[in-house]
């Protein structure tokens, strides 16, 4: 598919610490800025998803993992030059007051202010701890009310898998639309969401890309087993696939050979080609050592790095400059 440039009484936030208190009301004071007619005019043809906006322009994208769900971490890679950030929930607790937090503190309020919308300047997406076959629905629907802009779901090893995750992400449409398939369970309660996102039309917006071009929602698919490399061709067929991620480590300990072997490369190099002649953004865990090669491969959704469990270590940072310099995006154009 070619890519193309009565609700629920919200829920209560429960016991928050007096930080995210204090950013919280500095928010709602920069959104009742923003509140004017014609600002939230404006914002009808502002992009909430960063990433998916780079996408679009064409660039390749780079994001880190963390599993470390504190303020100071979320304030220091929200203001990073990265493009997109894996919440880690598959190796780390499933705890939703933690990523609640954690998603508050990477709005930045004074960016806000100064750009006149609130869009983030990095994607926030949750990997989840069931794997594709696993029941999921209860878990991608809690991260995506807390604000999430996505999920990320490991061990994906068929299309009815990937049907399954794009069905959980969407809400259902409108009766007559023209995307109503697939047809989305993801229930109505969008309040925490809505206000995290600061937009007046979070329901039209909270949609899987690219199936709606208008969609802010992104679903991430990990291709890490044999199974899941025989299948390729039919999971990115499925309407709704933001994203593939190669587990590269994963895969490899699933064909029981080295990350170097032949077949290993081989499968990764499938999975990479199916992505490719179906235009989804293809993505793996990259280095300053590797990532220019993977760019020049083709992969456009990488990790520059594995941890970001304390803002940006000098190894993201170096392969994060390496990988903006290869792409034309080191003069912060595209910000």
């Amino acid at each position: 598919m070619p890519r193309i440039p009565s609700p629920r009484p919200a829920p209560t936030l429960g016991v928050v610490p007096g930080l995210v208190i204090a950013a919280v009301t500095a928010a709602a004071a920069a959104m009742g800025a923003l509140a004017l007619p014609s600002a939230v005019e404006a914002q009808q043809d502002v992009r909430m998803n960063r990433t998916i906006e780079t996408l679009e322009a064409g660039h390749p994208v780079f994001g880190l993992f963390t599993a470390n769900l504190s303020l100071q971490n979320a304030r220091a890679l929200a203001g990073s030059q990265l493009d997109f950030l894996f919440i880690d929930m598959e190796h780390s607790p499933f705890d939703m007051e933690k990523l609640q937090t954690f998603l508050l503190g990477m709005q930045d309020v004074r960016r806000v202010a100064q750009q006149g919308h609130p869009q983030m300047q990095v994607t926030p997406l949750v990997r989840l701890p069931m794997n594709g076959r696993e029941p999921m629905q209860w878990a991608i629907k809690q991260v995506l009310d807390m604000g999430a802009f996505g999920v990320v779901i490991p061990f994906v090893d068929t299309a009815e898998e990937a049907l399954a995750v794009v069905q959980a992400v969407r809400y259902p449409q409108a009766r007559g639309s023209e995307i109503a398939e697939p047809h989305g369970w993801r229930g109505s309660s969008p309040g925490i969401a809505s206000w995290l996102w600061g937009v007046p039309d979070y329901r039209d917006r909270a949609d899987t890309w690219p199936l709606n071009p208008r969609g802010d929602l992104l679903a991430v698919l990990q291709i890490e087993t044999p199974k899941g490399v025989e299948n390729i061709e039919e999971i990115v067929a499925v309407p709704g696939v933001g994203a593939i991620f190669i587990g590269p480590s994963d895969l490899a300990q699933q064909y029981g050979l080295p990350g170097n072997h032949p077949e290993v490369v081989a499968a990764i190099d499938r999975v990479l080609a199916a992505c490719l002649a179906h235009d989804v953004p293809c993505g793996l865990t990259t280095s300053a050592g590797n990532v220019e090669a993977r760019l020049a491969q083709g992969f456009r959704f990488v990790t520059v790095g594995y941890w970001g469990d304390a803002g940006i270590g000098g190894g993201t940072s170096e392969a994060l400059g390496i990988a903006r310099r290869a792409s034309g995006r080191d003069g912060g154009e595209d910000r």
